[in-house]
C-alpha cells in the first residue's frame, strides 16, 4: 500500500513538532538534531513511536537538515544521516505495529516520510545558489532516501517556491515515490519571496506532486484564512501543520501559546473545510496529535465524500504565473505582450546579437506598464546561440516585471529548458496539430505543469476554413487530454491569414474562435495584425478585427501594448460588454485618475540613449543593475560622493523598502534594487579612496548564533545594512558567544545584530545578549528570526526585536544617524 491510497478513504494524521520533542528529551543547545539518530538513536525511535502511538499515519525521518550543504564538517555524509534516520523511523512504525500484535488490537498500515527541507541558501538570481547545484543537492538527498526505504517524499516547511520546484523535479527524475508539497507563509499572507497561495498552488499542483499544503510559522487560528485559499484553489488533496501558536518563554522554559483544546477547535474548521491531511508542526506534541485523531473518530468530512475528487476538478482554472503573480484567463481580456520576439524588429535582433539585455529589460517594462499581463518571450535568431539566450532573457526579465511570461520558440530544447528554468508556470508557444510536433511538446507540457498554445495547423499547412480549424483543434486537445493535460492548460490560436490574400479568413477564424469555446470550453488567443499584411491603414484593420475577435470570444490577444489604438479598443471593448464591472477600470484609465506609464501617446519604447539617461533613482527602483555604474559616474562629475549617497541612493531605496512593505514589490525586487545600489558603490568607494574617504555611518556585527545554521535572514539583512552605508562584520552562521563578544571589543562595535530560527537555539541569543552585557560592552543588540516575537525578544534581553529586514535598518538609522 501507498500512503496516497488512504486519500479519500481517512483523514490522513501527520505527526506533530520534531525539536519540540527532542527539547523535551534533553537535545543540548546547539546541537545538530539530524545527528542525533546517532548520538541517541534510541530518543528518535521513542518520538516517532510516540507519534505513531498518538494516532499518526506516518512520521517524518530526522532528516529536515540533511542535505551537504547543512552537514558540512559534521563528518557524516547525507547516505548515512538518511540511512540511519529512516532506519530509526522504520524500526519504530515496526515496534508499535508489534506492540498491537500483542495486545490483539488489529495493526494499520504506517508509512515513513523522507523530510526534505530547504537547503539553506538563496537561490539565484537573489543568492548564489544556482539551479543545477540545487538539484543535485535535493538528488543526493532523495536518492539516499529511496535506498533507505522512505514511502514517500515529503518537502516541507519552504519559503522559496522555485526551490521547491527545483526539488520537485528532482524527486520526479529519480524516483517513483509520491510526493507531498508544504509551504510555508508569513503573516501577509506570502511566502519569504512574494508568493501567494494561489501562485504557489498553481505552480505546484500539475508538476505531477500527490498533494500540496501549508506548515509551520503560524498558529491554527491564523493559518486558517490561508489554508481557505488554498482549498479554493487546490484540485489537490490539502495538508495543513499549524504550529502551537507562538513560543513565550514561562518561567524560563520556552513554550507555545496554543493549548491542545484550541488547537483541536481549529483543526476541525480546517477539516470541515476540505483539508484531507492534517497534523502539527513547531510546539505541537503526540498529546496534540492524539486529541485531534480521537476528535476525528467517527466522523465525515469532505474529503471524504464520493465525490471529492469531482469537486476539487471543478476548481481548474486556466492561470499562468510568475513567481509572485498569477493570471487567471476569466472573463476578463488578457494582453500577452509581444514585443520581446525579433520577428520583423530591428533593434530587438541588434540588442541580442549585441547581448544587449538592458534593451530587453525596457521592452519588458514598457508592455507591462502599458497593460500587458502577460510577456511572449521569443530570442530566436540563426546569429545567435538561442538556448543560452532564452535561459538568460527569461532570468532578465523576471528580474525587472512580475508578470508570467510566454515562452515562445520552434525549438523542443529550448522550451524546455526554459520551462525548467523559468521561476513560475509558463504559457509555452506552441504545439500544433502535426503528430511529430506533438509529440516533442506535450512531455515538456505535462512535466513542467505549464500552460500551452494550440495552433490550428497540421501537415497539410495552414487551415483553408473554419472547419478544417475545429478538426484541428479538437484532435490536438484529445491528444493533450492522453497526455493528462487537461483542457483549463490549453488556449487554442485560430490563425488568421491577411484578407488581401484570402478573402474570407477573417471570417473563417472568427466563426472558429466561436465554435472552440462553445465546443470544447477553451480559452483562446490570437495575433491578431496577420489579417492585415500587405493592406494600407493597417492599424485600423488590426483594430477593428481585433474588437471583431474579442466579440467572437477572444481571451487573450498577442498584440503590441504600446500601440494605443490596440489597447483603446480593449478598454473600450470591456467596459462595452460588461466584463469590466461598473466601468471601473475605464474610468479610472480615461478619466484624469490614471496616466499610463509607458505614454499613451507613445508608439515606442525608450531609444537607446534614452535609457542611458535614466537617472540613478530610477536604475535603482527598478533595479538596472548593469546601469548603476555608468549613471554613478556621471553623477561624480557634478556631486561629491556622499552628496549622491545621501540625497538619491537612500531616498531611492526608501521608496523601494515602501513598495515591500506595502506588498507592491516582493523581497527578489527589494535585493534586486540593493545588488544595484552595491554597483554604483563600488565606483563611489573608489572615488573616495582616491581623496582619502570612505562611505560607513557605523561598524555593526551580524551573526547567526551559536548551533544554528540558517543564515538566509541575516544574509538579507546585511545585503541591506551594506547599501544604506553601514560596514558590516558578518561573523557568519553557528558563532561561538565568545567570538561575537570578543569582534565586538577589538572591532568597537555599537550594534551587534543576532539571528536565530530554531527554538533550541534561541537560549544561545540570550546567551549572547548576556556575555555581551556582563563584558561591559556598550552596544546595541537588535535579534530577528521566525522563531521570534517582541515579546520573546524582550525577555531575553534584547534592545531592538527587528521581525523584518528593513527593521533592522531603522535600527541602525536611529543608533548611528541620530547621534551624527
Amino acid at each position: 500500500m501507498r500512503i496516497t491510497d488512504l486519500l479519500g478513504k481517512k483523514i490522513i494524521i501527520c505527526d506533530g513538532a520534531m525539536g519540540t520533542m527532542m527539547q523535551k528529551y534533553g537535545l543540548k543547545v546547539g546541537e545538530l538534531p539530524e545527528l542525533l539518530s546517532f548520538t541517541n538513536p534510541e530518543v528518535i525511535k521513542e518520538i516517532h513511536e510516540a507519534y505513531f502511538r498518538a494516532g499518526s499515519d506516518f512520521v517524518s525521518s530526522n532528516t529536515f537538515g540533511c542535505n551537504r550543504y547543512k552537514l558540512e564538517n559534521t563528518g557524516y555524509t547525507v547516505k548515512q544521516v538518511v540511512t540511519q534516520a529512516v532506519k530509526l523511523a522504520k524500526e519504530a512504525a515496526n515496534h508499535v505495529a508489534e506492540e498491537e500484535k500483542a495486545q490483539g488490537r488489529l495493526s494499520r498500515d504506517r508509512f515513513v516520510a523522507l523530510d526534505v527541507a530547504p537547503i539553506g541558501r538563496l537561490m539565484e538570481p537573489v543568492g548564489d545558489l544556482t539551479f543545477e547545484e540545487a538539484y543535485d543537492i535535493y538528488k543526493e538527498q532523495i536518492l539516499a532516501g529511496v535506498e533507505a526505504g522512505a514511502d514517500f517524499v515529503f518537502f516541507e516547511t519552504y519559503t522559496d517556491i522555485y526551490e521547491m520546484k527545483v526539488g520537485v523535479l528532482a524527486a520526479k527524475e529519480n524516483c517513483d515515490l509520491p510526493i507531498f508539497c508544504s509551504v510555508t507563509f508569513q503573516e501577509d499572507g506570502r511566502m519569504l519571496m512574494g508568493t501567494d497561495p494561489l501562485t504557489a498552488v498553481n505552480i505546484l499542483q500539475d508538476l505531477g506532486i500527490d498533494a500540496v499544503g501549508i506548515n509551520c510559522s503560524l498558529g491554527p487560528k491564523q493559518i486558517t484564512g490561508i489554508a481557505r485559499e488554498i482549498l479554493a484553489c487546490s484540485k489537490l488533496p490539502v495538508l495543513v501543520q499549524p504550529n502551537a501558536g507562538l513560543p513565550v518563554i514561562v518561567n524560563g522554559e520556552t513554550v507555545f501559546n496554543v493549548d491542545i483544546e484550541e488547537y483541536v477547535e481549529a483543526m476541525q474548521e480546517l477539516l470541515q473545510a476540505g483539508i484531507a491531511i492534517a497534523g502539527g508542526c513547531c510546539g505541537t506534541t503526540p498529546d496534540y496529535i492524539a486529541a485531534l485523531v480521537e476528535s476525528i473518530r467517527d466522523k465525515d468530512y469532505p474529503a471524504l465524500a464520493q465525490d471529492a475528487v469531482r469537486h476539487r476538478r471543478e476548481k481548474a482554472i486556466t492561470a499562468v504565473s510568475s513567481s509572485t503573480t498569477t493570471v487567471i484567463l476569466d472573463h476578463r481580456i488578457r494582453v500577452i505582450g509581444e514585443r520581446i520576439n525579433p520577428t520583423g524588429k530591428k533593434l530587438l535582433k541588434e540588442a541580442l546579437k549585441e547581448k544587449d539585455l538592458s534593451y530587453i529589460e525596457n521592452e519588458a517594462i514598457a508592455q507591462v506598464r502599458a497593460g500587458a499581463e502577460i510577456l511572449d518571450i521569443n530570442v530566436g535568431l540563426p546569429e545567435i546561440d538561442e538556448y543560452e539566450m532564452m535561459l538568460e532573457v527569461i532570468k532578465k526579465v523576471s528580474s525587472v516585471v512580475t508578470v508570467p511570461l510566454q515562452i515562445d520558440s520552434a525549438d523542443p530544447e529550448v522550451i524546455e529548458a526554459a520551462a525548467r528554468h523559468y521561476n513560475g508556470k509558463p504559457l509555452i508557444n506552441s504545439v500544433n496539430g502535426k503528430k511529430e510536433n506533438m509529440e516533442a511538446i506535450f512531455p515538456i507540457v505535462k512535466k513542467y505543469g505549464a500552460c500551452v498554445i494550440a495552433l490550428t495547423l497540421d501537415e497539410k499547412g495552414l487551415p483553408k476554413n473554419t472547419e478544417e480549424r475545429l478538426a484541428i483543434a479538437e484532435r490536438i486537445i484529445t491528444t493533450a487530454e492522453s497526455y493528462g493535460i487537461d483542457r483549463e492548460r490549453i488556449l487554442v490560436d485560430c490563425l488568421t491569414l491577411t484578407v488581401s490574400a484570402q478573402q474570407n479568413a477573417g471570417r473563417d477564424t472568427l466563426e472558429a474562435i466561436r465554435q472552440v469555446k462553445s465546443r470544447f470550453g477553451v480559452k483562446t488567443t490570437l495575433g491578431a495584425s496577420n489579417i492585415s499584411f500587405g493592406l494600407p491603414e493597417r492599424k485600423l484593420l488590426n483594430r477593428t478585427f481585433l474588437a471583431m475577435a474579442l466579440e467572437a470570444g477572444l481571451d487573450a490577444p498577442i498584440t503590441d501594448p504600446l500601440v494605443a489604438e490596440y489597447m483603446d479598443t480593449i478598454h473600450a471593448f470591456e467596459a462595452l460588454s460588461c466584463k469590466d464591472i461598473e466601468s471601473k477600470d475605464f474610468i479610472r484609465f480615461y478619466g484624469g485618475q490614471f496616466v499610463p506609464a509607458a505614454g499613451k501617446t507613445s508608439e515606442k519604447t525608450k531609444t537607446q540613449a534614452e535609457i542611458n539617461e535614466t537617472t540613478l533613482d530610477e536604475i535603482i527602483i527598478e533595479g538596472y543593475e548593469d546601469r548603476a555604474a555608468k549613471a554613478t559616474e556621471n553623477l561624480l562629475k557634478t556631486m561629491k560622493p556622499l552628496e549622491i549617497v545621501e540625497q538619491i541612493i537612500i531616498p531611492a531605496l526608501e521608496t523601494v523598502g515602501k513598495d515591500y512593505e506595502s506588498g507592491a514589490s516582493f523581497l527578489p525586487q527589494l535585493i534586486k534594487s540593493a545588488d544595484t545600489v552595491k554597483a554604483a558603490f563600488v565606483v563611489l568607494k573608489e572615488a573616495m579612496k582616491s581623496s582619502g574617504g570612505m562611505i560607513s555611518y557605523g561598524k555593526i556585527i551580524l551573526a547567526t548564533v551559536q548551533g544554528d545554521i540558517h543564515d538566509i535572514g541575516k544574509n538579507i539583512v546585511k545585503v541591506l545594512l551594506e547599501n544604506y552605508g553601514y560596514e558590516v562584520v558578518d561573523l557568519g552562521k553557528d558563532v561561538p558567544i565568545q567570538k561575537v563578544v570578543e569582534v565586538a571589543k577589538s572591532e568597537h562595535i555599537k550594534m551587534v545584530g543576532l539571528s536565530a530560527l530554531m527554538t533550541t537555539t534561541v537560549a544561545n541569543m540570550e546567551k549572547t545578549i548576556k556575555a555581551l552585557k556582563d563584558a561591559g560592552l556598550d552596544c546595541i543588540t537588535a535579534v530577528g528570526g521566525a522563531v521570534l516575537t517582541a515579546d520573546y525578544a524582550e525577555k531575553i534581553g534584547a534592545d531592538f526585536y527587528c521581525k523584518e529586514a528593513m527593521d533592522t535598518v531603522r535600527v541602525a538609522n536611529r543608533i548611528f544617524k541620530a547621534t551624527k
